[in-house]
């Protein structure tokens, strides 16, 4: 039998659509989803909710009393911003900012929490609090630590804080999730290797060759997951970026050489022996060729924890929308990075994802790809699952 808040969501579908085309039409990259957010709380305050706005610079928090008695809070969080990247979709709705998308469906995930507000400032049959957090800057500026950092739940007292993404490729009407460690520590890593530079064709042996030290490095570093993180464990080293030396002088070798990348892991143990290797490494390749490095790693996003009693509980909500066969609670690990973890690390609380569909060959396009888009069929059955959350976390 559907959930009764299907219907009811149903009939607020054509204004959802609308304003979920229309922060796509206007996407904002982390920390300047001024528009965004004044469209959020503008609809907020329309439905009679108490709002916040200003946190984390263009942060949003909604707040609203059930009518039965209750101590007990939660928060409900979406993400406001885009990517920059350029949009190819071709949609009617396309974004109108060059060079910005929303390319990972933080359109929709806002749109849904509104939904799931508008739905429950109606009918506040629950006893407690549900805060809606409208969260700035996911995209790798980390508006969760901000958020929290500025006392978010200081502000906000919370028992559980809960998380909602889109899944490409996963079917419509289909949820995940898991408990534990879920999705993947994103920290960035940068070596420089220092030589003396040289004539690289008519002195080469007067010089030291940064070069030659970067490119073992690059070939060592794969060794490092190989070798030292036990085989049972993820853990991934990448390197996104090499520059050095000026296309007009093949013939000069650069003095210094820059090497950067990611390194993903789930424990903390994991994380550390990354960061220590990479220094070890790159000290010791740079040291064999008569060069110098300088290490900087940087801790981004932690991993993605999840807690059981939550995740049990959420995985209960997404069933009563679309049924307990529909609900996977033992999802792979992802090693995409959230900064819902930093919330996740100060109150308990869980994650889940809902498919945004597939085409019937079982193609999609990925989120941070030009060609992907939202997919408005699953805005209603977010907001629902939203709604079944509150219900089951504040119905006494």
């Amino acid at each position: 039998m559907p959930h009764p808040a299907l219907e009811a969501l149903r009939a607020y579908e054509p204004e959802l659509i609308s304003i979920r085309r229309d922060i796509h039409q206007h996407p904002e990259t982390a920390f300047e989803e001024t528009r965004t957010a004044a469209l959020v709380a503008s609809k907020l305050r329309e439905w009679g909710i108490d709002v916040t706005e200003g946190i984390a610079k263009t942060g949003v928090v909604g707040t609203l009393k059930g009518q039965r008695p209750g101590q007990r809070a939660i928060a409900l969080r979406a993400d406001l911003d885009a990517l920059n990247i350029v949009e190819k979709t071709g949609a009617e709705y396309a974004s109108q900012t060059p060079g910005k998308m929303h390319a990972c469906g933080h359109d929709g995930h806002s749109t849904m929490l509104l939904g799931a507000a508008r739905y429950l400032a109606e009918h506040p049959d629950f006893a407690g609090t549900v805060h809606f957090i409208f969260q700035p800057a996911e995209e790798g500026l980390g508006g969760g630590r901000v958020m929290v950092e500025e006392g978010l739940f200081d502000r906000f007292p919370v028992d559980a804080v809960y998380g909602l993404h889109n899944h490409p490729g996963l079917e419509v009407g289909k949820f995940q999730t898991r408990t534990g460690a879920f999705m993947a520590a994103s920290d960035s890593w940068t070596v420089t290797f220092h030589g003396t530079g040289g004539h690289g064709g008519a002195a080469p042996h007067l010089a030291t060759d940064a070069t030659v030290a970067q490119a073992q490095f690059v070939l060592a570093l794969q060794s490092i997951v190989g070798r030292n993180v036990p085989a049972t464990t993820p853990a991934v080293l990448s390197v996104g970026y090499i520059a050095a030396g000026a296309w007009g002088s093949p013939n000069v070798m650069p003095s210094d050489v820059v090497v950067r990348g990611t390194a993903r892991s789930y424990e903390p143990a994991v994380r550390d022996l990354l960061e220590r290797r990479i220094g070890e490494v790159a000290n010791a390749m740079a040291a064999s060729q008569g060069c110098t490095a300088t290490v900087d790693y940087e801790r981004r996003y932690p991993p993605l924890v999840t807690h059981a009693e939550q995740t049990r509980i959420s995985a209960e909500a997404a069933a009563a929308v679309v049924g307990a066969d529909a609900v996977n609670e033992e999802a792979p690990l992802r090693t995409g990075a959230e900064d819902f973890s930093f919330m996740l690390q100060k109150r308990p609380g869980s994650f889940m994802f809902i498919g945004n569909g597939a085409a019937a060959d079982g193609s999609f396009h990925n989120v941070h790809t030009p060609l992907y888009d939202f997919n408005d069929k699953i805005i209603t059955l977010g907001a629902a699952y939203w709604v079944s959350l509150v219900e089951h976390e504040l119905n006494t």
